[in-house]
């Protein structure tokens, strides 16, 4: 892995970081790694391990495409929201998705 890479991944996890408004230890203790070697990575002077990629995903809502690539994801995940959406309440968000996307339809379809 490049230098350059490691050092733009280590960016976009400080970033994430500070954007959930916590400290390094913080970071560090959801990704169960050292205060130092958390530190390494986002100074781009260590690799993230695919584990840890993985785990920055799910407790820091760090997607791992933009972890690595830098292309966000799109603003809303729909899918991802169904995924979670408890299983007593889907129908009423199906209809709520379909209700949005007739509103966006043009008069004309």
């Amino acid at each position: 892995m490049s230098s350059k890479l490691l050092f733009d991944i280590g960016n976009r996890i400080k970033e994430r970081r500070l954007e959930l408004g916590i400290t390094q230890r913080q970071a560090a203790d959801l990704l169960d790694i050292s205060l130092n070697f958390y530190g390494e990575i986002e100074r781009g002077n260590k690799r993230i391990s695919l584990e840890k990629i993985l785990l920055a995903y799910e407790k820091m809502d760090l997607d791992p495409t933009y972890l690595l690539t830098g292309v966000k994801p799109p603003l809303l995940n729909l899918n991802r929201l169904i995924l979670e959406c408890p299983k007593e309440k889907r129908f009423d968000f199906e209809q709520l998705i379909k209700y949005a996307s007739n509103l966006c339809k043009s008069n004309d379809e």
